[in-house]
């Protein structure tokens, strides 16, 4: 069974930090791409950020771009998302999400499976 289960959420102020971390089992995490997407208050879910599986290359929104960086380490399943310079329009259940298919990867929601755990909560607030 695919689990995948986010931690690192919390309450910030504008200009702050926080590192989310997401630990994966069930499948062969070093095949599959692996993202961030996020969802805000009334909103729908935002593709965020994507580490391609085995060269570990990123894009990432344009909206986080310069302020967020995915980053992954296959000896441990784990994937992280590095969060500086956070605003308030960040504020979002975040989660980390798995490529549809080994080795597929895009920019977009629809390329992922639909968020399973539970998230994380990032609240950027004065």
């Amino acid at each position: 069974e695919v689990q995948l289960v986010e931690s690192g959420g919390g309450l910030v102020q504008p200009g702050g930090s926080l590192r989310l971390s997401c630990v994966a089992s069930g499948f062969d995490f070093s095949n599959f791409a692996m993202a961030w997407v996020r969802q805000a208050p009334g909103k729908g879910l935002e593709w965020v950020a994507v580490v391609r599986p085995r060269s570990s290359v990123t894009t990432h929104a344009e909206s986080v771009r310069g302020r967020f960086t995915i980053s992954r380490d296959n000896a441990k399943n784990m994937v992280y998302l590095q969060m500086n310079s956070l605003k308030p329009e960040d504020t979002a259940v975040y989660y980390c999400v798995k490529g549809l298919t080994p080795f597929s990867s895009c920019s977009e929601i629809n390329c992922y499976d639909p968020p399973r755990g539970q998230g994380t909560q990032v609240t950027v607030s004065s």
